[in-house]
């Protein structure tokens, strides 16, 4: 057991790039203790542990594992995003993707799995898909790299494609890549034109962001999308959760947003412009029927 606990460390410090004396400072362990932990001959305290996985930044589901390893009990919960613990982060989520209308916000976990969703992003994918007949648990990196997905709407997908798989390494949690991260990189790549190492994209681009372009028919509109993360987590799901909230990345496309949403979906599905608040993982409600308005949108052609 001693073993194990001394390699994960030893992982989770070469992953840092620290040597043990490196690590010694930041934790205020002595090196030579250090030492020892990770080639099993000396067992390391709860509060030992706790200390040096916080010098090396481990994310905090994984500092229960090396509780585990070291034969203690885990520490910090994991409360599901439902619970009374989770109340006051609830409620900031849900007035983030409120606000966020009538451009699609979603909230995920550490692993693109949708949590809750504002009302525009289900009616904006419903737009170009029917997202009823997704039968699989709610991922955005599938939703978009399926075929059968928005893949085929996705104008500039070479660039996008390249983004996202460099997104999925640069943001896995700790900036370490786990065995789930790992097989959701391997689900991606067994799509049609996707590699396992895909190149970032070189200092050539003349954007400040990659904007993810969706077209269909004769409308094209760009956004970007900006991450936002609890500040201080001290449980397991707080620390996971991220909402992506997606921006117009152009005049145009933010002037013909709603006139989009309104012509491409059913008269029950028209975008309304004061929602009643956020839906779960994807769930596309009815809503007010109404006459939609005639679409006017510029052309962006490529």
């Amino acid at each position: 057991m001693t073993d194990h606990v001394g390699s994960l460390l030893r992982q989770w410090r070469l992953a840092r790039g620290k040597t043990q004396l490196e690590l010694s400072f930041d934790a205020g362990v002595s090196q030579k203790h250090i030492s020892f932990v990770e080639v099993g001959r000396s067992t390391p305290s709860r509060q030992m542990l706790l200390d040096l996985a916080q010098a090396l930044d481990v994310p905090l589901r994984e500092r229960n594992g090396l509780l585990i390893a070291a034969g203690y009990a885990p520490v910090y919960a994991n409360v599901a995003l439902g619970e009374p613990a989770m109340a006051s982060i609830n409620a900031a989520l849900k007035r983030v993707l409120h606000q966020h209308e009538p451009f699609p916000a979603i909230v995920m976990d550490r692993y693109w799995n949708v949590l809750l969703t504002n009302e525009a992003a289900p009616r904006f994918f419903n737009c170009f898909i029917d997202m009823s007949a997704r039968r699989s648990k709610r991922n955005v990196l599938h939703l978009m790299f399926d075929p059968e997905g928005m893949h085929p709407f996705i104008v500039n997908w070479s660039e996008v494609k390249r983004a996202l798989l460099a997104r999925v390494r640069r943001e896995a949690l700790g900036r370490v890549i786990d065995d789930q991260t790992q097989t959701l990189l391997d689900e991606l790549s067994r799509y049609s034109g996707v590699d396992r190492e895909v190149p970032e994209l070189g200092p050539e681009a003349t954007m400040p962001m990659v904007p993810i372009s969706f077209s269909k028919g004769r409308a094209t509109l760009s956004y970007f999308s900006m991450i936002t993360m609890v500040g201080t987590p001290t449980s397991i799901q707080a620390e996971e959760i991220r909402i992506e909230c997606m921006y117009p990345a152009d005049p145009a496309t933010e002037a013909n947003h709603l006139l989009f949403i309104n012509d491409h979906s059913g008269p029950e599905n028209g975008l309304k412009l004061a929602p009643s608040g956020p839906v779960v993982s994807g769930d596309t409600k009815s809503h007010g029927k109404g006459a939609r308005p005639a679409l006017k949108l510029s052309t962006n052609r490529r």
